[in-house]
């Protein structure tokens, strides 16, 4: 037992004297040689990292586009959604992609006040018919939608959708934006990307080549070109004014409160601006009697 502890300590001395020999020897070294490995490991380091970020963003596996930032008006710290490419962003959901994608958490109720009327919206809901029911007779019957009915869904479950789209399920537009790496500019930039394959690239019957679509094989065909609808204000509908009408409506519907998000910000900024002068002045009227005070101990005689 005594054995054991004598040499434990005296192993434990030998690396203590060790430690200490190689901290001693780096700083004994001539300033030169210091700085000289010191550059060399920030540089190895610095190396490592850029090899590494570039590895991530250059890999083979992924060889799709990244969406560019396009310059969108709403993305100012205080502006607004334009209401007016709102509503055209709607009828361009109407006519081109209701036909394949469902808004299923968006209701015609939302759309009072932001790009239409209330009397527009009732005139939209009657468009369409719902399966309501009950009634008396314990019978289904339907009747022409009401503000309170969402959108209709253009197939009845997921398994028709598939197999009315080759095996692809379109997604639900509701909050595709929140839900795609990019928003709205990866919304628009494959909208507006449709191309040819580069040489060598073969894309199978029913894709179609689109260089930011994950895989490069998409199966949507190309829904949007020059004058694909005629706007009912007499905006000239061309490709990138259609796409940009459309990413501006589905941000909406991603988030509908974003106006007002921004104008309670607003109003908090300026009522920061008021209110933090008056408490800075009150902290140092207040607490300057306190701060400037003196303590003294006198102990007792």
């Amino acid at each position: 037992m005594v054995e054991n502890r004598i040499v434990c300590f005296v192993s434990l001395g030998t690396y203590g004297t060790m430690s200490g020999s190689v901290t001693m020897s780096f700083a004994s070294l001539p300033g030169s040689k210091k700085v000289a490995l010191t550059t060399f490991g920030v540089l190895t380091t610095s190396g490592a990292g850029l090899a590494l970020m570039l590895q991530q963003s250059v890999k083979a596996s992924d060889l799709e586009l990244h969406p560019p930032n396009y310059p969108w008006t709403h993305n100012g710290m205080l502006s607004a959604l334009d209401h007016g490419s709102i509503r055209r962003g709607y009828q361009v959901y109407k006519q081109v992609c209701s036909a394949c994608h469902s808004m299923e958490y968006l209701a015609f109720r939302n759309l009072v006040g932001v790009s239409h009327t209330e009397a527009e919206v009732k005139v939209l809901a009657e468009e369409i018919e719902v399966v309501d029911g009950p009634d008396e007779s314990g019978e289904m019957f339907t009747r022409p939608g009401k503000l309170s009915d969402y959108f209709p869904k253009p197939y009845p479950n997921p398994e028709a959708a598939r197999a009315a789209n080759g095996g692809a399920l379109p997604p639900d537009l509701s909050y595709i934006v929140n839900a795609r790496h990019g928003g709205e500019d990866y919304v628009f930039s494959l909208l507006t990307g449709y191309c040819e394959p580069p040489a060598g690239v073969e894309v199978r019957d029913g894709l179609y080549y689109n260089p930011y679509f994950p895989g490069q094989a998409i199966g949507m065909a190309p829904p949007i070109y020059n004058e694909v609808l005629e706007f009912e204000d007499g905006t000239p509908a061309t490709m990138s004014q259609v796409a940009k009408d459309v990413c501006t409506f589905l941000r909406w519907a991603a988030e509908p409160e974003h106006d007002q998000r921004k104008r309670m910000g607003l109003k908090l900024l300026m009522g920061s601006a008021i209110l933090v002068p008056l408490v800075y002045y009150m902290k140092r009227h207040r607490w300057s009697v306190l701060k400037s005070r003196k303590i003294a101990y006198r102990p007792p005689k």
